[in-house]
């Protein structure tokens, strides 16, 4: 297994983590439930945590992928750029996360503002995540791209002619 290989294991967490993280918070603050809450903290601090080997693995999975046939360094470039803002955002989600359960556990009113705090940080950071993801998708699916176009492959459209003989 090489580090592409990794990078495409890891890198959905960090996006249905923020998700996840998302939706149990929503519901931990709208019932007033510090346990929701508190996992969807956990949860977005594991995210973070997971996010630091996608980063690591991304910039081998370059190296790696970079000179194959049909890899577009343009396509490349721009997952690189967006992946870096996503991962930053990421570590801070994890950061205001752990900080949110520490003084959470405190002083209850602090942790209110900061779960919501975290909240708004996390959908920011859930945009970034699927931006990354899908351009990072792009790289090797050229069907995801917004300038793909279907075209028949010439001895299909041949034996398709045949068939109507």
């Amino acid at each position: 297994m090489n580090a592409a290989h990794i990078h495409l294991l890891l890198n959905h967490i960090p996006i249905l983590g923020a998700l996840f993280g998302i939706i149990l918070l929503i519901f931990g603050l709208i019932r007033k439930n510090n346990a929701l809450s508190q996992a969807a903290l956990i949860t977005f601090i594991m995210a973070a945590i997971v996010t630091l080997p996608v980063d690591w693995s991304g910039e081998q999975a370059e190296e790696i992928v970079e000179e194959l046939p049909g890899i577009s360094h343009d396509l490349i470039h721009k997952h690189e750029e967006i992946a870096e803002l996503a991962v930053k955002f990421m570590l801070g989600l994890g950061v205001l996360s752990l900080l949110t359960l520490i003084l959470g556990a405190w002083h209850v009113k602090i942790g209110r503002i900061l779960r919501w705090i975290t909240l708004l940080l996390s959908f920011a950071v859930f945009f970034l995540m699927t931006r990354a993801g899908n351009s990072g998708g792009e790289i090797s699916h050229p069907e995801i791209r917004k300038d793909f176009k279907i075209e028949k492959a010439p001895e299909t459209k041949d034996l398709e002619e045949k068939d109507n003989d």
